[in-house]
């Protein structure tokens, strides 16, 4: 394993490991190309396509549950939660990113198995894109990276 930062080249046996991904319905679009960047990384990674699953929930303040439930069915050696949040007029953006993020650090303490918060809560649709961009921020890398760490630390 080299790790020099999540910004430059790390590469991480994966060969053995089982993943889960989460990602919600919600925010379709980007969510699906935030995807294809992390299982692009896990790939890259030697992680075997088989040992991908992916589980689709409504959205994001649903994300805890489902992992929990991934976590007690399947045992996986880590699960990758993606979402995008974006702001709006209203205080619902805070209570979500808040409280699912509360709730999925609570849960990898309690059930031991380490979860990579790829939750991206931006302001606007233009922030989402960079940060799902492959050419910009690639954050669907840096969360597969995140998460063959905690993988291989465990």
């Amino acid at each position: 394993m080299t790790k020099k930062g999540l910004n430059e080249e790390i590469n991480i046996n994966g060969e053995k490991l089982k993943i889960a991904i989460v990602l919600p319905y919600f925010n379709e679009k980007l969510g699906l190309e935030i995807l294809k960047n992390t299982k692009e990384e896990l790939l890259k990674n030697h992680v075997q396509e088989k040992n991908i699953k992916l589980f689709r929930c409504a959205g994001t303040l649903e994300i805890p549950f489902t992992c929990k439930k991934i976590i007690e069915k399947y045992k996986p050696n880590v699960v990758i939660a993606l979402g995008i949040v974006i702001r709006g007029e209203t205080p619902h953006f805070d209570l979500v990113t808040q409280t699912t993020y509360n709730a999925i650090m609570d849960l990898q303490i309690a059930k031991n198995t380490p979860i990579s918060f790829g939750i991206l809560a931006c302001e606007n649709e233009k922030q989402v894109k960079e940060r799902v961009s492959k050419n910009k921020l690639n954050k669907g890398k840096e969360y597969a990276i995140a998460a063959l760490l905690q993988a291989n630390f465990k």
